[in-house]
């Protein structure tokens, strides 16, 4: 509604009456026009009214929502579901065009607002979550491994003769299976022991690419977000030598954007050496949807390459689930959510590093890693090879999800590869483990933090004593 219809309604409806609502519509429309002048986050969280609002505004922008629209074409945003379009807030034409995922849609001018203001909110967040210098990002429809297969096949046109990827190990399939799939070969190098801590092997990545030769190196595939006992790579020395052989870089940031940590590792890597574009998972850092990821880099010009490399247009999902999420919270929001991830996974050591003296275990010294943590289960394995498993068995049928159980000697064959020690990130021995990650989550999550722990001491209770608790 414009000015001229609240002038014609006052002729129906006092136009005091009138007045307040056009203040009312105003106020609504001034938190959108900030959004579209400024492309940043709001600071303070939006209403839902206004969210809805300002999609609205955007879905009637599009042709399949004109009136009268006779679209006689193959792809006209047909949709036979009132309940589908509506779940899609009728934007239905999705982002980009055939040759770019970036290029705006001449039928779907609401659609392509959303993915460039988007692609603008996201590129606020990296910046105020610790990468203050990245230049450009996009969000595309894929999660974190095919996203990363996205950027290897970008780099194939500039390094035609690369056959290798060098990757310092990290015991995830996806990460591995991402190179493979875009046709190289994994050089894995093997992590070094130091107390309690798996980290990268500088002088073994330097000798593989001296004896392999730096112009056969397709990049760098370095990782930040880990399962404990594995730590984040060291990414400023791996940027260093990046730079020094003229060998891209580019940086699994699954999970890092929550954490502080992982976001300054990459902003020193890239000011101190070369890192060409880290990726991040949507629903792993925004709790939205699996099926999304961000792209993310220095150089404007490469990650413009990565977006034409994307063949065909693209689900809008991700990235309207993000931004109405983004817009929901706000900036404060967000960041109050990162505060309190980092102040659970304090509780969440201390609890288990007094649960784990308790029953003569201890919770490993890990403080490169700012997500996992990691309590041995060597006493357990005394009472039996199953116990060890079962822990895992019982709190997830109890309801608690995202610990995991790591025991000794697991081979684990991926697309051909076979890895010793699968889910330790080493081929040696390190002892029974058990995984805790603390995510960006909901304030529940300290219940499910104590919930686990008196799960635990409950477990151990019953092994030595034969109680049924």
């Amino acid at each position: 509604m414009n000015s001229e219809i609240f002038s014609l309604s006052e002729r129906l409806v006092s136009s005091s009456y009138v007045r307040q609502g056009l203040q009312a519509r105003r106020a609504h429309e001034q938190l959108i026009r900030l959004l579209l002048q400024q492309g940043k986050c709001p600071e303070e969280e939006w209403s839902e009214s206004t969210v809805e609002l300002f999609l609205n505004e955007l879905a009637v922008m599009d042709s399949n929502n004109f009136l009268g629209n006779c679209g006689v074409g193959e792809r006209e945003g047909r949709v036979a579901s009132g309940l589908v379009a509506r779940r899609h807030y009728r934007l239905i034409h999705g982002i980009g065009r055939s040759g770019d995922i970036a290029a705006v849609q001449p039928k779907a001018a609401g659609s392509s607002l959303l993915n460039k203001i988007t692609n603008s909110v996201v590129l606020d967040v990296l910046r105020f979550t610790g990468v203050r210098s990245v230049s450009s990002c996009f969000v595309v429809p894929m999660a974190t491994g095919m996203s990363l297969t996205l950027c290897f096949l970008t780099l194939r046109h500039r390094r035609p003769g690369a056959r290798f990827i060098l990757w310092p190990r990290i015991d995830q399939k996806s990460c591995f299976k991402s190179m493979l799939t875009a046709g190289f070969e994994p050089v894995v190098i093997e992590n070094v022991l130091e107390g309690d801590e798996l980290r990268t092997n500088l002088e073994e990545v330097e000798r593989k690419i001296e004896e392999l030769g730096a112009e056969n190196f397709l990049c760098v595939h370095s990782t930040t977000s880990c399962f404990a006992p594995r730590v984040p790579d060291r990414l400023e020395e791996l940027a260093v030598l990046c730079a020094k052989h003229d060998i891209p870089h580019i940086v699994n940031n699954a999970y890092g954007m929550q954490s502080s940590k992982c976001m300054h590792l990459i902003q020193q890597g890239a000011r101190v050496g070369r890192i060409d574009a880290f990726v991040q998972s949507l629903d792993k850092n925004f709790m939205v949807p699996v099926g999304g990821a961000i792209i993310a880099g220095f150089d404007e010009n490469f990650i413009k390459e990565i977006s034409k490399m994307y063949p065909g247009r693209a689900s809008a999902s991700p990235s309207l689930d993000v931004l109405i999420t983004l817009l929901t919270l706000g900036a404060n929001g967000y960041k109050k959510l990162l505060a309190e991830r980092k102040e659970l996974y304090g509780h969440l050591a201390q609890e288990l590093s007094a649960l784990a003296e308790r029953h003569g275990e201890r919770l490993l010294h890990t403080p490169h890693n700012p997500i996992s943590l990691a309590m041995s289960l060597n006493r357990l394995q005394t009472h039996s090879t199953a116990a060890v498993t079962q822990l895992g068995s019982m709190l997830f049928t109890r309801q608690v999800s995202g610990a995991r159980v790591v025991p000794l000697g697991v081979e684990q064959t991926v697309s051909g590869h076979t890895f010793r020690g699968f889910m330790s990130h080493a081929c040696y021995f390190l002892g029974h483990i058990f995984n805790f990650k603390r995510r960006v989550n909901r304030p529940c999550c300290m219940k499910m933090d104590s919930w686990c722990t008196r799960l635990l001491y409950k477990f151990w209770i019953q092994k030595s004593y034969g109680l049924q608790l």
